[in-house]
């Protein structure tokens, strides 16, 4: 987590995989995550992470995340600043989390960020640009309304739905476009 707005989708994204226990999740929340989480939700940092199999301090460089040997299906970086699409493009591997995601990147395995930042600047453009060049998912969480949601909850499991999906991770209740 980074600290951009979105964190419910965090939350939501590792409830749904507490639901699988054949899958790990593996934590590292920002400083800015940390302020955040106290501004978008009635949760502590310490009850999000209790969500999470394994939780990470930022500056753990030694973690087993921080090496390619340490085997992932991938990463997702929700909610996920400018500040760490632009660590991540720049290949600025200052902390675990942006470790974590050049190692994910160099290792080719799957970098979802969901990605908040409204309006975008060209700088924040062109980094996402090259990310996605280097075969990065950008998954900004768009507000969709095919699937008519009731609530901010709808728009969140579609999110979450969405992320889930890049795993090949079917979640219930993601409506898909028919």
């Amino acid at each position: 987590m980074s600290g951009a707005s979105g964190i419910p989708i965090a939350v939501a994204l590792l409830q749904e995989m507490q639901k699988r226990p054949d899958w790990e999740t593996h934590l590292v929340i920002t400083k800015g995550a940390q302020q955040t989480i106290e501004q978008e939700t009635p949760l502590s940092v310490t009850e999000i992470e209790a969500l999470a199999t394994k939780c990470y301090a930022l500056d753990d460089i030694g973690a087993g995340i921080a090496s390619g040997t340490f085997w992932t299906e991938g990463m997702v970086v929700v909610p996920c600043s400018m500040k760490t699409v632009s660590g991540i493009a720049n290949g600025f591997s200052q902390n675990l989390l942006l470790r974590a995601a050049d190692v994910t990147l160099k290792e080719g395995r799957n970098l979802v960020l969901v990605a908040r930042e409204s309006p975008l600047s060209p700088i924040h453009l062109a980094n996402l640009l090259t990310l996605a060049r280097l075969g990065v998912r950008i998954l900004p969480p768009m507000l969709t309304y095919y699937n008519k949601p009731a609530s901010i909850d709808d728009m969140t499991r579609h999110v979450v739905g969405k992320i889930t999906d890049v795993f090949q991770i079917e979640t219930a209740g993601f409506q898909r476009w028919t």
